[in-house]
């Protein structure tokens, strides 16, 4: 059995340094083999660093996924290249930087990632990823079963219908971007575990990890603002699911929803 921790979209420095604090807990007290987090909001709440990316990989993440924020910051696209453990979504246009999947080995064999994006209400509008996905997972399979899906999208639907449709070909798809934590996890009849959205590493008392005040100023005056993300404590949202490595398929899949506190 491998078991591996998803945790969703970092916010900010707060978010990184509660992941970067507790992921050597779950690695050491919960039996977890391989960590994945989607890390596209750990720069100020926008985009990720080469630095932070190196920072949350000697903490012990394995692979950091992103979405639509993977390039707002300036570094990113040189480093992207040199890092096959940063992930962006693999249905950009052929060209871009970095790769949208990886295989890696572990001490329970390989473990195949991969990062796509839903175009329902989201910018840029990407290649279709039901298709890229289906590609990329073809590939995948021919060196592992077990594979782990990161669905950056907007919409449930759009989060859902990738869930069924890769229902017996990965072992787990986990939706991202929404930053609010659902509560629809199960393993769907051919053997994927499936979560909505993981939800969010980030502030507590915020709005998806802002301040609170300056969002409902924007929406109550329509006018341009900065959005500060909020400060301690840390709401750390995931999952954990159990796969049988031999044929992929899922055993289990439990949400995780820690506050973490600054000291």
């Amino acid at each position: 059995m491998i078991r591996i921790l998803f945790l969703g979209d970092i916010v900010g420095e707060p978010g990184r340094k509660a992941v970067i604090r507790m992921v050597p807990v779950f690695l050491k007290e919960r039996g977890v083999d391989f960590v994945v987090v989607n890390g596209e909001n750990a720069a100020a709440g926008r985009g990720i660093t080469g630095k932070i990316a190196i920072d949350l990989l000697r903490a012990g993440v394995a692979v950091i996924t992103t979405g639509d924020h993977v390039w707002d910051q300036k570094d990113l696209p040189g480093y992207i290249e040199t890092e096959p453990r940063l992930l962006r979504p693999v249905n950009y246009p052929e060209g871009a930087p970095g790769n949208g999947s990886v295989v890696l080995d572990t001490a329970k064999g390989k473990i195949g990632v991969l990062n796509v994006q839903g175009r329902t209400f989201m910018q840029p509008i990407l290649d279709n990823p039901f298709r890229a996905a289906e590609m990329e997972i073809q590939k995948l399979r021919l060196e592992t079963p077990v594979i782990v899906v990161d669905m950056h999208s907007e919409t449930t639907s759009e989060k859902i219908a990738m869930g069924r449709f890769l229902d017996g070909r990965v072992s787990a798809v986990f939706g991202t971007h929404t930053h609010v934590q659902t509560a629809d996890e199960k393993v769907l009849p051919h053997g994927t575990a499936f979560l909505c959205d993981a939800g969010m590493c980030g502030p507590e008392d915020s709005c998806l990890g802002r301040e609170v005040e300056p969002i409902i100023k924007r929406f109550t005056d329509n006018l341009p603002t900065n959005f500060p993300v909020a400060k301690w404590p840390v709401r750390l949202c995931g999952a954990v699911v159990d796969i049988d490595e031999a044929t992929g398929h899922a055993i289990s899949i439990e949400r995780v929803s820690e506050l973490v506190n600054e000291n």
